[in-house]
């Protein structure tokens, strides 16, 4: 059964964008050694993307007229009306995450499901007991505020740690399991 995973860069206290959204604090890591590798071993595995809606405009924004998953079946949560790039297997939705679960599995046919962002969509995931990885790189950089990584409703149940490993520039991957099987 495909998994949902939340792979995800977060500062050392645990945000993953400033208040502003600006990433120039995690973009000054491109590059860095065993990054590259992690990403494709895990996009390797995803059959179905799923993000918030801003999310969604960060990407459009710095990205205009291009999709970074144009094979992929993505789901988009928005209040807003948008439009897909040319290419774009995207699927605007409105509602809880509960509510297309099994949308999301049934598209991401056997492989596992990618919850990009932000840190709200993927609370609600957790919240529901859906989520079923974190998969967390620690960026050396302190930013004092932002968008919180995980805002959940409430604290989790201990997590499992399945892997960890240092990579360059002193970031570390970190992979839990939040929901056993």
């Amino acid at each position: 059964m495909s998994r949902i995973q939340y792979y995800v860069a977060a500062s050392l206290d645990g945000y993953i964008a400033t208040s502003t959204d600006d990433l120039g604090w995690l973009l000054q890591f491109d590059g860095f050694e065993g990054g590259k590798e992690s990403y494709e071993s895990f996009i390797a595995g995803v059959g179905c993307v799923v993000m918030g809606g801003e999310t969604y405009n960060w990407l459009m924004e710095h990205e205009p007229g291009t999709w970074p998953y144009p094979d992929t079946p993505s789901y988009v949560f928005t209040r807003h009306e948008h439009s897909a790039p040319t290419g774009a297997n995207i699927t605007f939705v409105r509602g809880d995450v509960t509510e297309f679960i099994e949308d999301f599995r049934h598209a991401a046919a056997g492989r596992n499901v990618w919850v990009v962002g932000g840190g709200n969509l993927a609370a609600q995931f957790a919240d529901a007991g859906l989520l079923d990885e974190l998969i967390l790189s620690v960026i050396p950089v302190v930013l004092g505020d932002g968008k919180r990584l995980l805002p959940l409703s409430r604290p989790t149940a201990p997590l499992e740690l399945a892997a960890s490993r240092t990579m360059g520039r002193g970031i570390v991957e970190l992979r839990y399991l939040l929901n056993s099987r």
